[in-house]
This record gives C-alpha cells, sequence and structure tokens, in this order.
C-alpha cells in the first residue's frame, strides 16, 4: 500500500481548460465568472473573490471597519488565522469554549461571554463551523440582535453546506467568508471569496481590496485607466485569472466532492462504530464533513504516529488558540481556560477524506486504525 496523504486535490480536464482559455488572453474574465457563479451557488447577493481565505477573512473585518481596542468574539477551537485577522487592526479576539460533541462554540457560553463583554467596543461574533458541522446560527443571530453585535462566518470548511433550506453564504450573516484550497501550505492554487447582502459591506470591501484605487476602469488585461484616485489606504487582495479558473472548476465539482466524502464517511462509521478506544463524530446538525474527526482515548499522539509508519497522514483541527505561544503570553491564558476545548485537543484526531481517495484506502486506514486500537493499553 502507497503512502495515503492527509489531503489531495482532485484535478481533471476542466481545470486544465479553464487555466488554458486564460493563457489564451482571449476569453471573459475567470474572476467574474466566479464571483457570478458563487453567488448563484450560495444564494447571496454579492461575493467578491480574494488571493486567498485567509485575505477574505481580514477584508471582511476591513469592512466591518474594526478598529483598535474592538472586541470580536470566537471559537478558542479555530485555526490561528481567525484570530491573526482581528489582531492586525490591534483589535482584541475574545474566546469561548466549545460544544464537546461538534466542536463549535458552546451557546451557553457564548451567552456568558457576550454578557461579560456587553460594551461599545464589542463589535461582532466569528463563527467557525468545524469540519464542514454547521453551528447553531438560530441562537446566534438571536444573541447578535440582542448585543447588537454583527455575524461573520468562517466556512472555509462548510462550503455548499445547507442550514435550514438555504446555503451557508444565505442564512443571514453579514458576511460569509470562504476558501478554495484545503492546503495551508504548497497549495496547486490559492483563492478565497466573501458572500454578503449587505451593498454597503461589500462596496467597502471591493474599494480596499485593491489599494483603494478610484478609476475610470481598466481594460481585460488588468491595464488601469489613464486618470485615477487613491481615497483610502487599500489592500492587494485580488485573485488573478489563473487561480480564478481554477476555483471556477473546483466550484463545478463541489457538490461532487461532498457526495463522495459522504460515501467515504459512511464506511468510516460502519467500521469504526464498535472500535475499542476510537469515538466516530457525533453528527448534531447539517454537516459536509470537510475532515473526519475521530476521538482517541488513549495516548493519540502514539496512535497517529503508528498510522503514520502504516503510511497513514492524520492531522489536527484543531490545537486550541489559547495553547500557541502568542495568544496564551498575550492574554496571560491558562492552559485550563477552556476546559472542554484542552479535553478534545488531548483526543481529537483528523483522518484523510478527500474525493481521490478509494474505498480501498478507506478499508485500508479502518483496518488499521482497528488492530493499533487492539494493542492500545
Amino acid at each position: 500500500m502507497n503512502e495515503i496523504p492527509f489531503y489531495k486535490p482532485y484535478i481533471d480536464s476542466s481545470e486544465k481548460k479553464l487555466i488554458n482559455e486564460v493563457l489564451e488572453l482571449n476569453k471573459t474574465s475567470k474572476i467574474d465568472r466566479l464571483e457570478k457563479d458563487f453567488s448563484l451557488y450560495v444564494g447571496s447577493k454579492y461575493s467578491l473573490s480574494t488571493c486567498n481565505g485567509t485575505a477574505a477573512m481580514h477584508l471582511a473585518m476591513c469592512a466591518l471597519n474594526l478598529k483598535r481596542g474592538d472586541k470580536v468574539i470566537c471559537s478558542v477551537n479555530s485555526f490561528s488565522t481567525l484570530a491573526e485577522v482581528v489582531r492586525h487592526f490591534d483589535a482584541e479576539p475574545i474566546f469561548v469554549d466549545i460544544d464537546k460533541e461538534d466542536f463549535n462554540m458552546d451557546m451557553n457560553e457564548l451567552e456568558k461571554v457576550l454578557e461579560k463583554n456587553n460594551h461599545k467596543k464589542l463589535k461582532a461574533i466569528f463563527v467557525t463551523h468545524v469540519a464542514g458541522q454547521i453551528a447553531n446560527l438560530n441562537r446566534i443571530y438571536e444573541l447578535a440582535s440582542i448585543f447588537n453585535v454583527k455575524v461573520v462566518e468562517d466556512a472555509s470548511q462548510a462550503l455548499g453546506a445547507t442550514y435550514e433550506g438555504k446555503k451557508i453564504g444565505s442564512t443571514g450573516s453579514d458576511i460569509t467568508t470562504f476558501k478554495f484550497s484545503q492546503q495551508t501550505k504548497n497549495a496547486i492554487s490559492n483563492g478565497g471569496i466573501m458572500a454578503t447582502d449587505k451593498k454597503n459591506l461589500m462596496q467597502r470591501a471591493k474599494l480596499l481590496r485593491n489599494h483603494a484605487i478610484v478609476s475610470d476602469g481598466w481594460d481585460k488585461y488588468g491595464n488601469l485607466g489613464y486618470v485615477y484616485d487613491v481615497v483610502d489606504i487599500g489592500l492587494k487582495y485580488d485573485l488573478n485569472e489563473l487561480n480564478a479558473a481554477y476555483a471556477v472548476a473546483q466550484l463545478n465539482k463541489n457538490d461532487i466532492f461532498i457526495k463522495r466524502r459522504l460515501e467515504i464517511v459512511a464506511i468510516y462509521n460502519k467500521e469504526l462504530k464498535n472500535c475499542p478506544h476510537v469515538s466516530i463524530p457525533i453528527k448534531k446538525n447539517s454537516h459536509v464533513y470537510s475532515e473526519y474527526i475521530i476521538k482517541i482515548d488513549k495516548n493519540r499522539d502514539s496512535f497517529a504516529k503508528k498510522l503514520k509508519k502504516n503510511g497513514i497522514f492524520t492531522s489536527l483541527h484543531f490545537i486550541p488558540i489559547h495553547l500557541l505561544s502568542y495568544y496564551k503570553h498575550k492574554y496571560s491564558l491558562r492552559v485550563n481556560d477552556f476546559p472542554n476545548a484542552l479535553t478534545n485537543y488531548q483526543q481529537i484526531l483528523s483522518l484523510p477524506i478527500y474525493t481521490g481517495l478509494t474505498n480501498k484506502e478507506v478499508y485500508f486506514i479502518c483496518e488499521k486504525i482497528k488492530n493499533i486500537a487492539k494493542s492500545c493499553v
């Protein structure tokens, strides 16, 4: 059996065709197509592409006009980029502990944190849908209304997921951000996008995305008009045509990706249901399983090392932010400040789950997990 990577992108002729059209310089903009296709797919009024997912998150904070000393509430169980984009404004991320079953923000804890930080500097709740399982948005919207704060979703792992019949991106949040690449490093292509129904937020983000330049326009080759002005301190977060072409092709296959992941989930669930020392994911809400996260009740690290020796690569989603050196020291956070996140972190392990993963490979992974579990002491 060859090595099974944690993630491998699924690429076919559609990516190559669209990329070649860009290189031929004679087709319409793939950036425009991506933004239109994305709005149709998720059901939002507006979509704005960015050079990567982190840029989309940062641009969302810009659109909200985040300022120094403002406070943004977020889950302690998310990737560090979420807190990072808040800190770039010298604003403060306020962390919330999680539900141990679905890994998303615990609603009771969220309410407590909102009450404790209820003042004019409190600006937003930044929601993460961990592994593709949707957080309790109705309760979040209810709390946001009570405390008069915005709601921004990090849907990096939830593209194509639905909540009460609506796709994530059109459920009522102020802004929802996505990314098109699962790889954090050495990605084949990068891209992000933000979706909103609010025209003023989209106009603000669009202005800042490319140096806050105002002009008569750009030609189809991306050349700036003869007369232009700069009206604010902007950024350089626009997506290029090659990455947009790749993203269009991937977006068009997203429902196929979800369908295949659910097939893999069915095998994992059946094979690992009664495996000693292993707990399979608990589905409490709509779930597209961008990650398949199990829990190991005895020596998770040793378990992962043994899987790697068998050629199976795994990952963690996520190391709680309060354990990361910068945030731990900056805010004097203690290890036990977020007990649910800490307990989960000591047990969680994300298994490979992607379109190109074969049934044979999935059964091989399950076989090795069961064999390793038998030797756990």
